[in-house]
């Protein structure tokens, strides 16, 4: 077994970041100018904050991880791939820990040399909490993806072994998560706040300029190791653009040329303007996570967390969307072969939700009342304050009255590392956070393991269900990737017989290019590849 291991798968600020790059310059000397949807550039230090967009954008361009996916293609749900190890496999004399043979030609940005140490240094940056480099930002941006990573040990200054306590098959899953930063660059300018202004990587990318809240220039790495991927764009300028407004202006203006999530009444005129929309569905769901756990919480009644899945009408939110997105089912895609046949049908059925609302003792006298933390834009959140407030609507159709706690980003993901038993959730009966869905961990151990409640994990809705936490040990004991998905399968059935989150639509992960964008394919994952872009003059 080794990489080919199946699925090891606007304020002031905006203003002077347009004013300092022009329509011109977006058209000139392969700069790709884009247009984020968070409200400010991502932590630069090698573990981004600002969600997965972060990681996107200032992760997999500036950095590299031990392992990548092949975003080289559209047509498939990308899986783990070779990348800093240039070979990996579960040790033959250990199951509980993975082999990853490094490569012997990378350097950091810096100079530097990459190896053993580094991977190691890296790692106890993160875990230890006594090392010199260790920091606590990047530990919690990242380490809820690593909870598998308990030990790591440097077996020559090519190799190195990385494992849980317990066998585990998905560690390459979580380890696509550590970004190597340069050890030396990080001794030589005395810490992480001096890295973070002049960061080093090995990644296709290279830091030239960072500005917080209006914009981060990065450029070319001519020397970078996998030569298929040095990028043919000589410069990649992001801006943060919350506003979907924004960003629609933006690119009609020539002030960017690839801008995230377009608004969609803004995608017809796009479209008439020349512009290329891009769409491709992929392994991510925009649900409402449910609190099961403390007190103060009616959605420990599975009838009423059944009734608000029938109560939401999802083709009119698509329609909402204009197309840009596809009703959920479930927690994963339907031709998923994860998806099996749960015996719950998630579908638009007022009657049905009304009915079930009035077992669980709610109806016109008695309405339901709860409140949900959402978010005015950020990482994956599609349209978060439109489609909200038509599912308002929707529930109040059957006698729900559904108010809502708004919130900026960061402050929505800050409380969901605290937990539904943090004081500020105490009012709070379910977070609006979109997620992907992409491998066994990503989608199911991170939210539905008794192992990983906050702060130690995600699973912000308290679930701890015997039946999935065996089916999970199991998974993890399977190295087996076809009895891989007939568990997931299993898991999936029971996450939404159970109906532990509601689930409205999936992604299709819209993007607006102007016309002189060439070579990007968009992969079916929340991550892209950058390096295959170049603009036509």
């Amino acid at each position: 077994m080794n990489g080919s291991f199946r699925r090891l798968t606007v304020g002031i600020g905006l203003a002077a970041a347009f004013a300092a790059f022009s329509s011109s310059s977006v058209q000139a000397e392969g700069t790709l100018t884009l247009g984020m949807t968070v409200a400010d550039i991502p932590s630069s230090k090698g573990a981004p904050d600002q969600g997965a967009e972060g990681i996107r954008w200032m992760g997999f361009t500036v950095y590299d991880s031990l392992v990548y996916w092949n975003l080289n293609q559209s047509k498939t749900i990308p899986v783990i791939v070779p990348a800093l190890a240039h070979k990996f496999y579960p040790n033959p004399e250990n199951n509980k820990e993975w082999i990853f043979e490094l490569r012997k030609d990378v350097t950091f940005h810096d100079g530097s040399k990459f190896n053993a140490d580094a991977v190691i240094w890296n790692l106890d940056k993160l875990f230890k909490e006594k090392a010199p480099q260790y920091d606590l930002q990047q530990r919690r941006a990242v380490a809820w993806r690593l909870a598998g990573i308990k030990t790591w040990r440097k077996i020559d200054d090519y190799k190195v072994a990385i494992g849980d306590n317990v066998p585990n098959a998905l560690i390459p899953h979580q380890i696509v998560y550590v970004h190597i930063s340069s050890p030396k660059h990080w001794a030589d300018v005395g810490g992480w706040e001096a890295f973070a202004k002049h960061p080093s990587g090995t990644g296709p990318f290279k830091v030239e300029e960072i500005v917080p809240r209006e914009r981060a220039v990065l450029v070319r790495n001519d020397n970078y190791w996998d030569k298929d991927r040095i990028p043919k764009l000589d410069k990649v300028i992001l801006l943060p653009m919350p506003e979907a407004s924004t960003r629609t202006a933006a690119i009609l203006s020539g002030q960017a040329n690839f801008i995230e999530a377009p608004s969609p009444d803004a995608v017809p005129r796009l479209k008439s303007s020349g512009m290329q929309i891009i769409t491709n569905p992929y392994p991510h769901v925009w649900p409402y996570v449910l609190r099961l756990a403390g007190e103060n919480t009616p959605m420990k009644d599975v009838r009423v967390r059944k009734a608000l899945n029938l109560a939401i009408d999802r083709d009119a939110i698509v329609q909402l969307l204009r197309g840009m997105a596809v009703p959920a089912k479930g927690h994963v895609l339907p031709d998923s072969p994860w998806f099996g046949n749960p015996s719950f049908k998630i579908e638009y059925n007022p009657e049905k939700a009304k009915a079930l609302l009035k077992e669980a003792g709610y109806g016109p006298d008695k309405p339901l009342k709860i409140k949900f933390m959402i978010s005015t834009s950020g990482s994956g959140q599609m349209q978060p304050m439109p489609m909200n407030e038509l599912v308002q609507q929707q529930l109040k159709k059957v006698n729900v009255d559904l108010s809502f706690e708004v919130t900026e980003w960061q402050a929505l993901r800050a409380q969901r590392g605290k937990g539904p038993l943090d004081p500020g959730a105490r009012e709070i009966h379910a977070l609006n956070n979109s997620f992907g869905t992409y491998d066994p961990y990503s989608a199911f151990e991170r939210f539905f393991s008794c192992d990983l409640l906050p702060p130690k994990g995600l699973n912000w809705a308290g679930v701890c269900d015997d039946e999935i936490q065996a089916l999970i040990k199991k998974i993890k004991e399977t190295f087996d990737p076809k009895e891989q998905d007939e568990l997931l399968a299993k898991i999936h059935e029971h996450v939404v017989d159970n109906a532990y989150w509601v689930w409205v639509v999936h992604d299709v992960n819209p993007r607006a290019l102007r016309p002189e964008v060439k070579g990007f394919r968009q992969a079916k994952s929340w991550y892209q590849d950058l390096t295959q872009i170049y603009i036509e003059k």
